[in-house]
C-alpha cells in the first residue's frame, strides 16, 4: 500500500487532463509547490499502465467527460495498491460520483480543476484516504478476532464431543498446542478442526 505520510514536496503525482493548456498550468503550479509530476496524460486509456509503471503517491484526474473505462482502470489499480485519487469534473451526476467513489476516487470535486485549488484538493484526498485506511484496518482486525474466536469455540466443541473432555481441558490443549507449534490460537484451532473433521469423516466412512 502507498505510504502518503510524506512531506508534501516528496509526493509523486500523475495528472490526467484532456485540456492541454489547463494541464500545463496545473503542472507548473504543482512543480512550483514542490510536488514531483511523474507524467501528464491526456486520456484515461493509459492510466492503468502509468499507475503500474510509475507507482505514484497521488493520482489527479481532470477530464471534461470521464467515462467508465477510467473507473474500471481505477478499480483494478485500487484493488492491487490503493492510493489517494482526486477527480475534478463538472459533468458527473450523482450516480457517476457514487461509482467513482466505489472505484477508488478519494475526493470528488464537482468543478473544473484549478491550478490554485489543486493543492487543497490533494490535502483533502490524503486526509480522507488515511481516515478510510484507519477504519478499514480496525474493521479487518475485528473480523480476524471474531473469526479466531469462532474457530476456537468450534475446536473446543469438537474436542469435547470426540474426546469426552471438559471445555477447560479442551482450551488448555489448544493453548499448549499453539505454544508448542509457535502459532496463534486461531491458527491452531483451524488445524485441530481440519484434523478432527477428517478423522470423523474417515470413521463414518469405515462404518
Amino acid at each position: 500500500m502507498i505510504t502518503v505520510n510524506k512531506h508534501p514536496q516528496a509526493l509523486r503525482l500523475i495528472l490526467i487532463d484532456d485540456d492541454r493548456e489547463r494541464a500545463s498550468a496545473v503542472e507548473i503550479n504543482l512543480t512550483q509547490a514542490g510536488f514531483t509530476v511523474l507524467s501528464v496524460i491526456p486520456t484515461g486509456s493509459g492510466l492503468l499502465y502509468q499507475m503500474a509503471e510509475q507507482e505514484p503517491d497521488v493520482v489527479i484526474i481532470a477530464l471534461d467527460s470521464p467515462d467508465r473505462d477510467v473507473l474500471e482502470s481505477l478499480a483494478i489499480a485500487s484493488s492491487h495498491n490503493a492510493r489517494p485519487v482526486v477527480m475534478f469534473s463538472e459533468s458527473g451526476d450523482q450516480g457517476f460520483i457514487a461509482d467513482a467513489i466505489g472505484a477508488g476516487v478519494t475526493a470528488y470535486q464537482a468543478e473544473d480543476i484549478s491550478p490554485t485549488r489543486v493543492r487543497a484538493a490533494i490535502d483533502v484526498a490524503i486526509a480522507q484516504f488515511s481516515a478510510f485506511n484507519s477504519i478499514k484496518q480496525e474493521l479487518d482486525l475485528t473480523r480476524r478476532q471474531l473469526s479466531e474466536r469462532k474457530a476456537v469455540e468450534k475446536a473446543k466443541g469438537l474436542l469435547v464431543a470426540l474426546h469426552n473432555v471438559t471445555e477447560e481441558a479442551a482450551f488448555s490443549t489448544l493453548r499448549k498446542l499453539a505454544m508448542d507449534k509457535h502459532k496463534t490460537l486461531g491458527e491452531t484451532a483451524r488445524d485441530v478442526i481440519a484434523i478432527l473433521e477428517k478423522s470423523s469423516r474417515s470413521g463414518t466412512d469405515n462404518e
